[in-house]
């Protein structure tokens, strides 16, 4: 009887000091499950980038598919915006941002670009509407970013202006400027000048680089001087590419910030401007609902991974 006694006291006085200890340091019991979680959530963004570059990556070559309309229909684009117009102030996060992205864009290009291509060319019509799927998925997401909370003609204005802008830039026709590079100063300026054309249309979403450059007549020439490394051409090209990146970044940067609603819903428009490109026209017979099916599933990847943002 004792004994019992003993040890029930002896258990009480262990769980009385133990409590008492929690309640002097309560930081040994609050602060370690917050920080495994939000490692935990750390990285699994981290993962999320990856992801969405090997995504990127993968459908860079699919015509009417550009990076910036995958980037935006993922809920990415404004951050890479940010990360690159404001590297100075950020390096660290930037840095790592931009290295996660470009090593899942590589990574999408190396293992998914043909892949995806060679499904795109024996099945043309049910990967197509899975594409139209994805943009529409990610609809609601730019949106969200526009502050819309209901229908105005205004915003439908700022769509269709994205839209039209998209469409008269696929109507010039190609032929029309075979260009023939002035040489000394001149030449230089006119290929900066390209580069930083170029430029606004990698930003862009929905804007086709080389198309831009075939419009220029400069598409077999930038090749050319790409596969025999032709440093006078690509030099200046490049220089003002990147004078081009870092401006236009700024200035969607502002715009986004200051004026949301009008960047975001005419992005949306060159979005869906694109789509000219990439709609392959009403499926019949047994197609119709393979397309529906793949449409679907398009649509539900991208709204899954959109709530996957941040």
């Amino acid at each position: 009887m004792d004994r019992t006694t003993t040890d029930g006291s002896t258990k009480t006085h262990s769980k009385t000091a133990a409590y008492q200890k929690s309640e002097a340091h309560p930081e040994t019991r609050s602060e370690t499950h917050p920080e495994a979680h939000s490692e935990t959530r750390s990285e699994m963004r981290n993962a999320m980038v990856v992801v969405k570059g090997t995504i990127i990556g993968g459908t860079m070559l699919v015509p009417g598919v550009s990076g910036g309309s995958m980037a935006i229909i993922l809920g990415i684009y404004d951050k890479l915006i940010t990360s690159v117009s404001s590297f100075g102030k950020h390096k660290l996060e930037s840095f790592l941002f931009l290295l996660l992205f470009v090593a899942g864009g590589f990574l999408g290009i190396f293992l998914f670009s043909r892949p995806i291509l060679y499904m795109i060319q024996q099945y043309p019509m049910p990967m197509l509407y899975f594409f139209l799927g994805a943009v529409a998925g990610g609809i609601p997401l730019i949106l969200r970013k526009a502050q819309v909370r209901s229908f105005s003609f205004r915003g439908l204005g700022y769509v269709m202006l994205g839209v039209i802008i998209v469409a008269a830039l696929s109507m010039i026709p190609m032929e029309s400027s075979q260009s023939r590079l002035e040489t000394g100063l001149l030449g230089i300026f006119l290929l900066m000048l390209a580069g930083f054309i170029a430029a606004i249309a990698l930003v862009l979403p929905g804007i086709s680089v080389s198309y831009l450059l075939l419009i220029a007549g400069l598409y077999d020439e930038t090749m050319q001087a790409i596969s025999q490394f032709y440093m006078p051409f690509l030099i200046p090209l490049g220089i003002g590419l990147l004078l081009g990146i870092l401006l236009t970044t700024r200035l969607l940067e502002k715009a986004m910030l200051a004026y949301p609603q009008p960047t975001y819903l005419m992005i949306l428009g060159f979005v869906l401007g694109s789509l000219i490109e990439v709609f392959p026209g009403v499926p019949s017979g047994w197609q119709i609902l393979l397309c529906i099916v793949t449409m679907f599933a398009g649509f539900a990847a991208i709204m899954w991974l959109s709530r996957k943002e941040g």
